[in-house]
């Protein structure tokens, strides 16, 4: 039987290269985006390496709607091996979505409810993309947006904390697949060629160290996207690793943040998670 496997943001940079490595590794990859043309050219490579053909399927993954749109597409094709959420979005500028703070909603609230949405028909392993950027960001999740000023690299480090909160707690929920995390590092995306370049991401502590900020942003973030993926590669095609697993940017597993890993903060992200991206489609009129 053909071995099915999900890439999101999967036509270009790191969800790229994570889909060739799994191409190469037997799976049938299908690659979600927002770009036709940039899908079709993505497809067009990865099937030029032979293997199982690989397919483009439209979707704008800020959407909850469309997320769960593509998850009711996917679910009513059968089973599904992998799933890598490999999607993110650092915003510059304080941005909402529906009504919801853009960087919560892309980072965390898409990847955990397309995961759900799949669970059903999910036989293998999730991946979630995590970021060393969890150890810059607020602890509180009481509601969407934490008290204080937005700074966009620090409100994508609490999203992706959250997401990482959430891995770890579904590890732990249920047995039925392995759930595992995979930090890429860094490597230049269009993220980091545009966001990261401004010094408004950063608290005003750290703006006075711009420069320094700058230079360890960019030496983070030089390495090639081949290199970056090679920690989701890993944790989706392995099986020798456990549920719960954290692959790090040196593709070994490593110690769970500790935040990430409180049952308080599962328990807090789980239910901030429920209340505002719900399986189920809401009512006209209600955020979503």
């Amino acid at each position: 039987m053909t071995r099915t496997a999900v890439v999101t943001a999967g036509t270009g940079g790191i969800g790229l290269e994570t889909a060739l490595g799994l191409a190469q590794a037997g799976y049938a990859v299908t690659i979600v985006g927002r770009n036709p043309e940039r899908g079709a050219r993505a497809v067009e490579r990865i099937n030029a390496g032979g293997g199982e053909p690989a397919r483009y399927l439209q979707a704008d993954l800020a959407s909850l709607h469309e997320v769960r749109t593509l998850a009711a597409r996917i679910t009513a094709e059968g089973e599904l091996a992998v799933l890598v959420n490999n999607i993110g979005a650092m915003f510059p500028d304080h941005t909402r979505i529906n009504g919801l703070e853009a960087s919560f909603v892309v980072n965390h609230l898409s990847p955990y409810l397309l995961t759900e949405s799949l669970l059903p028909v999910l036989t293998g392993r999730v991946v979630n993309v995590t970021s060393g950027s969890v150890i810059a960001a607020k602890k509180i999740f009481d509601d969407v947006e934490p008290p204080g000023g937005y700074y966009g690299f620090h409100w994508y480090g609490r999203a992706k904390l959250a997401n990482l909160a959430y891995t770890l707690d579904l590890a732990h929920r249920q047995t039925k697949v392995s759930v595992l995390a995979a930090d890429p590092g860094g490597a230049a995306t269009d993220m980091t060629d545009g966001t990261m370049r401004t010094p408004k991401i950063v608290s005003p502590g750290l703006r006075l160290l711009w420069p320094l900020v700058r230079r360890t942003f960019e030496r983070a973030t030089s390495g090639p996207a081949s290199a970056a993926a090679r920690p989701s590669i890993l944790a989706a095609t392995d099986e020798t690793l456990a549920s719960g697993t954290v692959i790090g940017r040196r593709v070994t597993p490593v110690t769970p943040n500790r935040t990430a890993a409180d049952p308080r903060v599962q328990e807090a992200v789980r239910t901030l998670s429920e209340r505002h991206a719900p399986r189920v489609p809401v009512p006209d009129g209600v955020s979503n």
